[in-house]
Order: C-alpha cells, then structure tokens, then sequence
C-alpha cells in the first residue's frame, strides 16, 4: 500500500513499506537535449540551482507539457532549446528514455538530439532564470567539464551520460 507523505504543487512523497520517494506532479516528463552547432560546439548552460545552492554546468533541458497539456517531446525540446540557450533547431530525435534516480523518485527523462541549430537569440531563460550559454569544443568537452568541478560548479550527471552521444 502508497502512503501520501505530503503534496506540494509539483512534487508528492510517497512511502511504499519502508521506502520513500518522490514523484513529479501531473506525470510530467522532461527532455534534456544534446545539440551540437555546425562549428562542432556542443551546447552547455550554467544555472543555479536551489536544492544544491550552487551554479550548475547541465545540458539545455526542461519540463514536457508543463505549460500546454499534451505537448508533444519534440515542441517541448525545441522550446526550450531556444528559451535557455537562443537556438532554433530544425529537427529533434528522441535517443530514449531514463530515470534520473530511481530509488529516491519516479522522475524520468527523454534525452533527445537537436539538429539543425540557427541562433534566433541571447537565451538566458524566462525571467526567473540566470541561464549562462556555453559552446564547448566535442573534442574540449571532457576537459570543460573537469575545469567547472574545479571552480566548483555542480555538474549534473546527465551530462557524462551524452559525452559519447554527442562526439556520435
């Protein structure tokens, strides 16, 4: 039997036996998105995130149909896409679907691959967020990543999770 342990506005914790989680309200999913622009640069952002009081070095990525019900993957992808970083792609491909950690939640994620970048904009995010673009060299990108842990920025784990997707 699921015990609601408490419900927020978008996340509940529930307890199944002795085991407790959190779940995303409304069964929403997200894309995280591996674009490569046509110089070879692979499309980073940097944020700050509350829950870990730091700066973040992530891929682009957000929430599917948060703001419209039944928005597809591909319309969230591309919206995002050019809301955080300014780029426009011309296509997305869906590269599968993972669970960011699924002992402590339900949350899953489709990693897509956005092709076809035209830069339409600064990106920055809407106005809550501090979105910082990063166009990183394939073949710098390992190095990159070391050099943010180093100035002591929190790298999401998704990242290392695309290095070979995005050199692909």
């Amino acid at each position: 039997m699921t015990e609601t342990m408490w419900e927020g506005r978008y996340l509940t914790v529930r307890k199944q036996g002795s085991w407790e989680y959190a779940e995303r309200q409304g069964q929403i999913g997200a894309a995280v998105i591996v674009a490569v622009d046509d110089q070879g640069r692979l499309v980073m952002v940097e944020q700050f995130r509350i829950p870990i009081g730091r700066r973040t070095l992530e891929l682009p990525a957000g929430l599917v149909g948060d703001e419209t019900e039944g928005e597809s993957l591909a319309t969230a992808a591309a919206r995002e896409l050019e809301e955080e970083t300014g780029f426009r792609p011309a296509a997305i491909e869906d590269l599968g679907l993972f669970y960011s950690s699924p002992g402590m939640t339900s949350e899953s994620f489709h990693i897509v691959r956005a092709t076809g970048l035209e830069r339409v904009s600064a990106g920055g995010g809407d106005g809550q967020e501090d979105i910082t673009v990063h166009l990183v060299p394939l073949a710098e990108v390992a190095d990159y990543i070391r050099q943010a842990r180093e100035r002591g920025l929190g790298i999401d784990a998704k990242t290392l999770l695309v290095l070979d997707i995005a050199t692909m």
